[in-house]
Order: structure tokens, then sequence, then C-alpha cells
């Protein structure tokens, strides 16, 4: 574990006034946004991650290598560096231990422990939520691969197989089909543990239907749905999200109904103060939980297409609220905004770049190459898979698509290996 630090009191008179003492869990640049919105409301900023090279670093008064999955090792840091808060922002993980820390520092959990467990352990947020009857899937979490293979053979050979305890569409496949043979299956569950870091594989009904994700902020109790974001995801046997857009193109009907088993799902989790991000399948048989997570939406929803199509910054409010302070939620307007990721195919790349014909086009946010020549990529298994993002904006959600499309077509990507060439 290797510890830097800068200690940077402020004057106030002739009297030395201590800063008040964020601790963050994580320090990628999705975590950025949160660091700088607590910097600027004066607070140190202790970060947490195990990756010394981490973007987030480089903001940090307090600079702690360490994996926020520690929860034993964040604590004990904790103690020493006495914190007033200690968040994350986009992180599934971490969620957990900032309620761990919180919880044995003696400050009133805006999330307990127990609970947390139920936002982040896909098993046991099944179980909450079945328990208090909100809509999901058939499902049963297999510890071994006797009872994976029961799993399979219960729910008739067609399912979606995913870690327990993980994020990011790692170790999710779609099991097609019955009567594959105990290799190919085992095959699927060892990729699927492989991933899990509690070992547990859960086995679930396959939803057919559109997929959203609610941005939500709950403060004291009550939920505010900020908007409901549509989802595009990739074919199967892998179900990688490849687009976001929002405000959502569904009906307005289904978005009520949307928002109705998005607030019993983070009732059902005893989330106090804070942000939520539901994901959800809407079936035939109406709305179902994908999952609910007790923190900001990733893939830069919430940090850029909420503020885009709003005007609601989410992440100032979460670090706002996690300070004490109430968050404006209120909506400034009605535009639409969209993230489209850049996608690869298989082989070691030669070139990757943007065409200059879409540089300065009307509605382009952002465009970002995340790989470069001499990378390789292996297709698109997981989001660590993607390549690179263009964010848009326009007067509809339907607009802010269609420029994203257009310039995701002038992406230019050459490979060594197989010679592709996409435009």
């Amino acid at each position: 574990m290797e510890i830097y630090f800068v200690r940077k009191p402020q004057r106030a008179g002739r009297e030395w006034q201590m800063q008040k003492k964020m601790m963050i869990l994580g320090a990628s640049a999705l975590q950025i946004p949160a660091i700088q919105a607590a910097k600027e409301l004066g607070y140190e900023i202790i970060l947490v991650d195990y990756d010394e090279n981490a973007a987030g670093f480089s903001l940090a008064d307090v600079k702690l290598v360490i994996s926020t999955m520690d929860m034993e090792e964040v604590y004990r840091q904790a103690l020493i560096y006495k914190p007033d808060v200690v968040i994350t922002s986009t992180s599934d993980g971490p969620v957990r231990t900032a309620a761990y820390v919180n919880e044995k520092l003696g400050k009133q959990p805006d999330l307990s422990f127990e609970d947390s467990l139920c936002a982040t352990i896909k098993s046991n947020m099944r179980a909450r939520l079945k328990e208090r009857n909100v809509p999901i899937p058939s499902y049963y979490a297999a510890e071994d691969f006797s009872s994976f293979w029961a799993a399979v053979e219960a729910l008739g050979g067609r399912c979606i197989v995913k870690p327990s305890d993980n994020a990011g569409s790692r170790g999710v496949v779609l099991l097609e089909g019955e009567g594959k043979n105990n290799q190919e299956l085992n095959r699927i569950y060892e990729y699927s543990k492989s991933n899990s870091r509690n070992g547990v594989v859960m086995v679930e009904e396959f939803m057919e239907g559109p997929e959203v994700s609610v941005e939500s902020m709950t403060v004291d109790g009550e939920t505010t749905v900020i908007t409901i974001t549509d989802k595009y995801i990739t074919p199967p046997p892998y179900f990688v999200e490849i687009a976001h857009c929002e405000p959502s193109r569904l009906s307005l009907e289904t978005q009520d109904q949307i928002r109705e088993i998005t607030l019993q799902a983070v009732k059902a989790i005893r989330l106090q103060n804070g942000p939520s991000h539901t994901e959800i399948k809407v079936t035939e048989q109406g709305p179902k939980i994908v999952e609910i997570a007790a923190r900001l939406g990733g893939d830069f929803i919430t940090s850029r297409l909420v503020p885009l199509s709003s005007g609601v910054d989410l992440v100032k409010a979460s670090v706002l609220l996690a300070a004490g302070k109430n968050p404006d939620l209120e909506r400034k307007w009605e535009k639409g905004a969209a993230i489209h990721f850049i996608q690869g195919g298989k082989g070691k790349i030669r070139k990757i770049e943007a065409g200059e014909e879409i540089a300065c086009l009307d509605g382009i946010e952002e465009i970002m190459i995340y790989k470069k020549a001499g990378d390789s990529t292996d297709g698109t298994k997981s989001s660590n898979d993607r390549l690179g993002h263009i964010i848009t904006s326009g007067r509809t959600a339907g607009e802010a698509m269609e420029i994203g499309k257009y310039a995701l077509s002038h992406i230019h990507i050459e490979y060594e290996e197989t010679d592709h060439f996409r435009k």
C-alpha cells in the first residue's frame, strides 16, 4: 500500500481552521466529477483506489493506494484521517465499503451495511425484492455446479447466467436452449463464477423487452425520479450496453409503471439519502427489476446525459446531500441526450480515428477514443471491451440518437491482422 498526502488547512482570521474531510472510494475518470464537486464545497479530499495511476488522484489531498473493496483497511485509514463522511460515486462494490466504514465510525448511515448488501450483491438483492413483492424475474443462486445445472433445468434451458457480485456485464451470458452437454454447461458456469467476487452464480429467467435505467435521488426517505434512460444492448450471448438515450421514448403509461416499481425497489433496500440507479426490463407482464444500485449511474449517464437533457446536476446533488445540504433536483429544461459506445472487431488495431466530417457537427458534445494503435481487441464481451464513446445532444432524444449514429458511422478502425476497416 502507498500513501501520499498534502495537508491543506484554511486560514480564518488569525486562527487555522481545518477543512472538513471527505473520503471518496474510487479515483477513476468516472469519479472525477464527484471529486471536483466535493472540492468546490471546500472539502479536503481523501481518495482511495487500488490503481496508483488512477486519473482522479491528481485532485487528491490524500492519496491512498488501497482496494476500495478492502473494508477493514479502508476503515483503518478512516480512523487515521478522520473523514467527516465516506462516499463513492459510480461504483457498486464500494457502496458497501462506504456503508461499513460510516457505520463503524458511528455516523448515521444513509444506507446501512446490511441494506448495502441488497444493493450490491444480486442474490441478496433478489431475496429482498422478492420479500417485498417487487416485480423481478424467476431466479436461482447457485453455489456449486450441481445446483447450477438444476437451476438451468428448472428454467427450461433458456436463461441468463451472471455473477452474483460484479458489474459492467462481466461474466453475463445467455444460455440458449436445452440439451447442453456437461462440458458446455461447465464452461459457462466457470466463466461466470470466475467473474463473481463471492463465487455465487445467478441463473435467471430471460426477460424480453425494452430495457431502461432510472436515475433517482432520495432525500430523508423520499425519492424523486429525475429521468428514465433508454438502454441499447449487444445481441446475445453477451449483454453489453452500447448506447443510452434520454429522456425515454416509451409510452407515458409505461413510464408511469416504471416509476412506480422504481419507488418500490428503492423503498425495499431502505435507502434514506443518496442516489440510486435502477435497471428495468419492460416485459409482456409489465416492468421487472433487473438490478438496483445505491449509487449514481455510470457510463456518463448521470455526469453528462442527465445535465444535458434536464439541467439537473445529479453528481453535485449527491455530494451536497452527503455533506448534509439540500440538493436542487428541479428540471431546468426538456432536451435530448445520448451516448454511443464504439465497438471493435478482433485483432490488433493499426489505426483508429474520428473522421474530420464530424469534428464540428452540431450536437456533438464529446468524442473520446480509449484505444490506440497497437492495442488488441476481441469483440465486445463486457464494458471493458468498448473502444470509445460519442456523447450527443439535440432538441429531442431521437435527434440526439440520430446525430450519434451518424458520428459513429464515421469512426474509422483498421486492424493489422484482419485488415478490417469500418466506416
